[in-house]
């Protein structure tokens, strides 16, 4: 009987013994199940697209505020004092060269055209009465009747006549120059701008009536730096063309671009000692009106860079005043690095400082990170800057 206890004593505990064992070393199995796992996962590369950068040549639009002017702008002013009689325009509306547009008092000016006029008849009721006197003395001089003294006194005071002939005709021609200036017109085709003086009103010699603008074209100036001037120039002299040929775009103030192009017409003939820059202007055809004098807008410019990179927006990411990329070297390791773009163009940044062939990461930059191990995968270049490419 004790035997048999011994014996079933033994044989429970051979049997907790296996089963610790088998639970140990399942948990080992386990443990070394999960770590393999994890080491897999930690050395399975990423794969991501990747850019190849060459450098390029591309026209990018330069934006310069302009200047706009009416090709023709005139300040209406009064040449003489008077009270303002009538007038004939309203403002906004076009009126023709020639056209009257205020009628001032006349009535002393046209006394002045009388009075002169009167004195002009009296000098030439003078000089014929001396010419008759002169004749008269001559013939009895001829018959030696009187002495010749008597003539030459004559023919002074008919010189006389004649001269306030002169002097009234001078006269009379001021007074109708006076007169005139009464009645005023447009000096050209154009708009009437505001009128400040009503019926009624007293103005004054040089007194604001108006202005007139000639918006059938406009002229836009504006500024550029020294370096994109002889840059331009050189452009255009190695081209062969026209200097002052090229079509430009007019962005106005909403942001819209005007539908009209305008031609570079000429340049100014001296760089600004203050600014180093020299002005240019661009006439704009403006069948329409729909550009004022005064107005506000941008001129576009299309402007070459040579041997430049072209880097996608999304291929980057900035952290305060920086832009970084993430480049692929030759062991396919991730290193981030740091650029200055030159400008942004579209969905590019213009950059300089890279070498041909570098690869950057195209898209999918955050899943990377400086020191990853990427499998890179090739995206081609057209297809990167298909937009760019339709839009030239």
């Amino acid at each position: 009987m004790k035997t048999e206890k011994l014996n079933l004593f033994s044989g429970v505990k051979t049997f907790v013994s296996t089963a610790l064992t088998l639970v140990m070393m399942s948990g080992i199995l386990a443990s070394c199940t999960e770590g393999n796992s994890k080491n897999n996962k930690e050395n399975e590369a990423l794969s991501v697209p990747v850019l190849e950068l060459q450098p390029q040549s591309v026209e990018v639009p330069q934006t310069y505020i302009a200047d706009i002017q009416a090709v023709q702008f005139v300040e209406v002013r009064s040449k003489v004092e008077g009270f303002v009689d009538r007038i004939f325009v309203d403002e906004g509306q076009y009126v023709k060269k020639g056209q009257t547009l205020f009628q001032l008092s006349s009535a002393e000016y046209n006394e002045m055209v009388n009075s002169a006029r009167a004195n002009l008849a009296k000098a030439k009721a003078e000089q014929t009465a001396a010419k008759v006197e002169m004749e008269r003395l001559q013939i009895l001089v001829n018959k030696k009747i009187i002495s010749n003294s008597e003539l030459e006194l004559a023919k002074s005071k008919k010189a006389v006549a004649d001269s306030h002939i002169a002097e009234a005709e001078s006269l009379l021609k001021s007074a109708q120059t006076g007169l005139s200036y009464t009645t005023v017109r447009a000096p050209f085709d154009g708009l009437v701008d505001r009128i400040p003086h009503k019926i009624g009103s007293l103005v004054t010699e040089n007194d604001l009536l108006t202005s007139i603008t000639d918006i059938s074209s406009i002229f836009a100036y504006y500024k550029v730096n020294e370096n994109e001037y002889l840059n331009f120039m050189r452009d255009k002299i190695e081209s062969g063309a026209d200097t002052f040929s090229e079509q430009l775009t007019l962005i106005l103030s909403d942001g819209e671009k005007y539908g009209q192009k305008g031609k570079l017409e000429t340049t100014e003939g001296d760089i600004e000692s203050g600014t180093g820059s020299i002005g240019f202007r661009v006439r704009f055809p403006n069948p329409d009106n729909l550009i004022k004098h005064g107005a506000s807008g941008k001129i576009e410019m299309m402007s070459k860079l040579d041997e430049v990179y072209l880097i996608p927006q999304k291929s980057t990411f900035e952290i305060q005043d920086f832009t970084y990329v993430y480049v692929v070297d030759k062991d396919n390791t991730v290193k981030v690095r740091s650029f200055k773009p030159l400008q942004r163009y579209d969905i590019y940044y213009i950059a300089d400082g890279f070498q041909p062939g570098d690869k950057i990461v195209f898209e999918g930059i955050q899943q990377v990170k400086d020191g990853s191990i990427v499998v890179p995968q090739a995206v081609a270049a057209a297809d990167v800057y298909h937009d760019l490419i339709s839009s030239r």
